[in-house]
């Protein structure tokens, strides 16, 4: 654990890396297998170990790109390139407002804001409620709130998978979004760049093998998720989601 802290720079217990390395291999497992996620169903975990956003999120976001970017080596021509840019010219200035907030709103309130759209989620999850877009009005609002909770903290990604789905097809779906995860990742870290934010780098090769190992296993079972039905899979996790979500605000508000 010495060298873990050595790179680190944090206080880490062996049983905090413990939970954090298992969270990054689901972080990794989910990415990969379903093509969101990897923010959004680990980071609420992440802040109980340890309640640092901006330490977590450059980790996050830089695996998001390289591990996305393995992925996508093979299968670019999965990409609906004409979506992907008419989404991206939506999200870009609520994706900016975003990260201009998590760069000024205190610790206590990104931590809040993380657990209670993660318990959002949760519930629509657990009773199996979908989020259905029936106009393009609808659709621009999504994205707009997409960004910015991206922009926030990561975890926009089920608001803009709620429209980019109704415009490619399932098999399109993973890779579309990942090239729009990379692009709009980039810009948060260049803006951690610019005001001098640590990118955790360090911790972030660290990690890197755990993640390695949920994403090897996210993309042996890609194919079953795309052709079975995850109704069950997501009421679980929505249970999961409103325990986990329940329990940081609790901590934070007691």
């Amino acid at each position: 654990m010495d060298f873990i802290n050595s790179f680190t720079q944090t206080s880490l217990t062996h049983w905090q890396f413990i939970s954090i390395a298992l969270i990054f291999i689901w972080s990794g497992f989910v990415r990969s297998g379903i093509g969101f996620g990897g923010a959004a169903l680990a980071l609420p975990l992440l802040l109980l170990v340890y309640d640092q956003p901006l330490y977590f999120l450059p980790i996050v976001g830089s695996h998001l790109i390289f591990f996305s970017i393995l992925t996508l080596s093979t299968r670019m021509q999965n990409v609906n390139w004409s979506v992907m840019f008419k989404v991206l010219a939506i999200v870009i200035i609520p994706k900016i407002a975003g990260i201009f907030g998590l760069l000024n709103l205190p610790n206590n309130w990104l931590v809040i804001s993380v657990f209670s759209i993660t318990l959002f989620y949760g519930i629509i999850w657990l009773f199996n409620y979908t989020i259905r877009s029936q106009s393009k009005v609808f659709d621009v609002l999504l994205l707009c709130l997409g960004g910015y909770t991206s922009g926030t903290s990561l975890i926009g990604a089920p608001m803009i998978i709620t429209v980019v789905a109704r415009y490619v097809s399932k098999y399109q779906l993973r890779e579309t979004l990942f090239v729009l995860w990379i692009v709009l990742v980039v810009f948060k870290l260049g803006a951690f760049v610019y005001v001098g934010a640590d990118l955790q780098w360090q911790s972030s090769l660290i990690l890197l093998p755990f993640v390695g190992i949920g994403h090897y296993l996210g993309l042996r079972v890609h194919e079953y998720f795309l052709n079975a039905d995850s109704t069950l899979f997501h009421r679980v996790l929505g249970g999961a989601l409103i325990t986990v979500s329940s329990v940081g605000l609790i901590k934070h508000f007691l």
